[in-house]
């Protein structure tokens, strides 16, 4: 609580006898005010009451929280608009509640259980000398004045006005816009490899014979197509979810080349991986011959070629997705399928 200043009194003599303040009677501190208890002071009625009131708003919160995880357990999204509609309804509910009851709990326990006694504490004069007050607000003026805010330079601050008023729209259109959009998230578990397409180099689209690859070399691949279907846009979207890194490696050296099913996945050798990481989808791109690692450069995530890309070293939590290959009538690298799985960093629609 600040304490009232002294009042005071200015007599000025006449010139040439200086100046002297005489101090008037100082005004009378008032003091704290009387603590007034309130009912749950003075009646254990009521303070019982009361807790029992915050309490069963923990618990409502509580029952919130528990009612979300239900909800996410039990209505999950199955990729339709209307199945995420409803899991984020029952969400965002479950965590309003949660939330609300904690919040209006410890305010009511504020006001109603936790003492309020008035506290004093005594404050002292930070004010500056009328001399900086002073330079401060001229020095304000003229900056105000030199940078055109103040003043001249109309046009100038309307269009800064303007370009602080659009800016918000770059964000809030693209995310308006996008509501009611495409919620078809299988999309993003197939890619355009399928039975018999052909592995084309990257860029040039040139299809790879088994006989071009050499053991311990290793190729940049993208599914054959037309020259056409590259220039056109959606190729790009295709493009990164199937680039592939294919190596060459002694067949004596696999230690896994069949599928869980049995099935060859590799041919003499020659195995394909999904080139994007499993971590956070950087494009795993660099191969060590001597040891067939392949190491994603962000974050160091490390897989062996040799043993069905699984992962030796680094944050990465699975294996990256093998392409079956095989070879066609003119001995042209081809696809037996898609991949095994989806492909790039784990979510949570990722199942089958």
């Amino acid at each position: 609580m600040n304490h009232p200043h002294d009042a005071s009194t200015e007599v000025t003599q006449p010139s040439g006898a200086g100046t002297e303040v005489v101090q008037s009677d100082k005004f009378a501190d008032p003091g704290v005010p009387a603590h007034k208890r309130r009912l749950t002071d003075i009646d254990p009625r009521s303070a019982k009451r009361n807790e029992r009131i915050v309490t069963l708003l923990f618990v409502l919160s509580c029952l919130g929280a528990v009612g979300m995880i239900v909800a996410y357990v039990a209505v999950p999204p199955e990729g339709t608009t209307e199945s995420v509609r409803t899991s984020t309804l029952l969400l965002g509910v479950g965590m309003a509640v949660s939330l609300l009851g904690i919040g209006i709990a410890g305010i009511h326990w504020a006001k109603a259980l936790m003492g309020d006694a008035e506290m004093v504490q005594d404050r002292h004069p930070i004010r500056s000398s009328d001399e900086v007050r002073a330079d401060a607000v001229r020095d304000l003026n003229e900056g105000l004045e030199d940078s055109g805010v103040v003043g001249r330079r109309g046009v100038l601050k309307g269009a800064a006005l303007s370009a602080l008023a659009l800016f918000p729209l770059t964000i809030a259109v693209p995310l308006i816009g996008s509501v009611g959009g495409d919620w078809n998230v299988s999309k993003f578990k197939h890619t355009m490899w399928k039975k018999g397409t052909r592995l084309a180099i990257d860029p040039s689209g040139r299809p790879i014979k088994a006989s071009d690859v050499n053991i311990g070399s290793a190729f940049h691949v993208i599914p054959e197509t037309t020259e056409e279907y590259r220039e056109s846009h959606e190729w790009i979207t295709e493009k990164s979810k199937a680039v592939v890194l294919m190596v060459r490696v002694r067949p004596e050296d696999l230690k896994s080349d069949q599928s869980p099913e049995g099935e060859q996945w590799s041919y003499d050798g020659i195995v394909a991986y999904s080139k994007i990481c499993t971590h956070v989808g950087c494009p795993v791109a660099l191969y060590e011959q001597q040891t067939h690692h392949l190491l994603c450069p962000c974050h160091q995530s490390t897989f062996d070629v040799a043993d069905s890309a699984k992962v030796v070293f680094g944050p990465a939590k699975r294996p990256l997705p093998q392409l079956p290959i095989t070879v066609d009538d003119e001995g042209y690298l081809v696809a037996q399928d898609d991949f095994a799985e989806p492909i790039g960093p784990s979510f949570w629609e990722r199942l089958k």
